[in-house]
């Protein structure tokens, strides 16, 4: 008879902005329309429950599976198979969370308290579409499901009860208020965005609602730009024709976060001599920065990064601290509040497991003799006690420090104590 399986775990595997390079995201990421075929590689190989979180920050699989080790194993070979590296090398630079740590980075993704910009407005609607992806997939069961709904309600009350979400509109106000300062009206002048980062999409986006004249994407991954440009209504080109595209632009949103500076001082002194020292509007959203300051001291550039575009928006340090505290311990609350609503369910499941496991013991039981009651009956209590007391032979001998917690469990599960207390009344008559 094979052993049933344990209740399924919560579990978060892959790689994002504070385990991993960019240049590996870069590699793992995935575009919406290769996300199912994806999952469908997941599933051939032993992970029938899970969703994708394919941004700029992550590439992470959620899941839900009876056996975490063998789970986490599939989802690294699947992503090493996939960008041609070793099982063993990807697993360094990725993450593996279970259980509560997994609710919790989940939470905290949805809330966008993880992104490398808290409050992104962008992120929730990345994780309502993985969820979407891998539901149309038929990859959501109960507990993925519920786990996805507790992290919206999440959200919810960190955008409603907290000021959190109000940074990154106030940056991108900022920066609408510098171009008109620095060019006019936006109609008449062009951007560039370099990278796909989160913060400098919202950014470009604010821009080319206010009425930005052109936009144009380019990436280090040609079909990053593609989608940018697709979402923004604006162009794309190959990264190979920075240059060119950097004399045309008026304002550089610069989103790629690598670790090294992707325009250089050197770049900058050709473009401005070219642009006739008309000013350029230099934006750097990346964290580590893209571009480096010294191109401030050349003129006509004016160099902006996150923390100088706050400066413009007079967003006090101190009450954005205390924001992002009062969301930390929401995002608590509600991840307690998940586990405890989980618990009564899964205590049902398990004593239906075991009331499978019992059934199926006393038909086989039955089965073997049938026209013997006694014999049944003491067969079946063999039969149930077999595994149990082989369990509590193994924990004496290797573990016998562990014993009572054992006894205790098995004298509460199952009344013991209620039955000495009616032995004990019964010898007193």
């Amino acid at each position: 008879m094979t052993a049933a399986k344990g209740l399924p775990r919560l579990l978060v595997v892959g790689a994002n902005q504070r385990s991993s390079s960019v240049s590996l995201r870069e590699r793992l990421f995935l575009e919406p329309d290769e996300i199912p075929g994806f999952l469908e590689t997941l599933r051939g190989a032993g992970v029938s429950n899970g969703c994708l979180l394919s941004t700029c920050d992550r590439v992470e699989v959620v899941l839900t599976h009876e056996a975490p080790d063998l789970a986490c194993d599939v989802v690294i070979n699947t992503f090493a198979e996939r960008v041609g590296v070793s099982a063993a090398a990807l697993s360094e630079e990725c993450v593996r969370l279970e259980g509560a740590d997994a609710v919790q980075h989940i939470f905290e993704i949805a809330a966008s308290l993880d992104s490398l910009v808290v409050g992104e407005p962008q992120v929730l609607g990345q994780v309502k579409d993985a969820h979407r992806l891998a539901r149309e997939a038929g990859m959501v069961d109960t507990l993925l499901n519920a786990l996805f709904e507790a992290s919206y309600r999440a959200a919810k009350r960190v955008r409603t009860e907290t000021a959190i979400g109000e940074r990154p509109v106030s940056i991108a106000a900022a920066a609408e208020k510098l171009a008109l300062n620095i060019h006019g009206p936006l109609s008449e002048i062009g951007a560039l965005i370099i990278g796909a980062g989160e913060m400098g999409e919202l950014i470009a986006e604010h821009l080319k609602n206010r009425g930005l004249g052109r936009l144009t994407a380019i990436a280090r991954i040609d079909v990053q730009a593609t989608t940018l440009a697709n979402r923004l209504g604006g162009h794309h080109a190959p990264f190979e024709q920075m240059d060119s595209c950097l004399r045309e632009a008026d304002i550089v949103i610069a989103a790629v976060g690598a670790g090294r500076h992707v325009v250089s001082r050197e770049i900058m002194e050709k473009v401005l001599l070219a642009r006739r020292r008309k000013p350029v509007f230099l934006i750097d959203t990346g964290v580590p920065a893209d571009i480096p300051p010294q191109i401030n001291e050349l003129d006509s550039a004016f160099v902006y990064d996150l923390e100088d575009l706050e400066n413009v928006a007079t967003e006090a340090r101190a009450g954005r601290g205390e924001e992002a505290v009062l969301a930390a311990r929401i995002v608590h609350e509600e991840v307690e509040l998940f586990f405890k609503s989980r618990a009564g369910r899964e205590a049902v499941a398990a004593v239906s497991a075991l009331r499978q496991h019992f059934e199926g013991i006393r038909d086989a039981v039955v089965a073997d003799n049938p026209d013997d009651v006694d014999a049944v009956t003491r067969l079946l209590v063999n039969r149930l006690l077999h595994t149990p007391s082989e369990i509590l032979r193994e924990v004496a001998e290797k573990n016998s420090a562990e014993l009572p917690n054992f006894e205790a469990a098995i004298i509460r599960l199952f009344g013991l104590e209620e039955d000495s207390e009616d032995g004990d009344a019964g010898g007193k008559t």
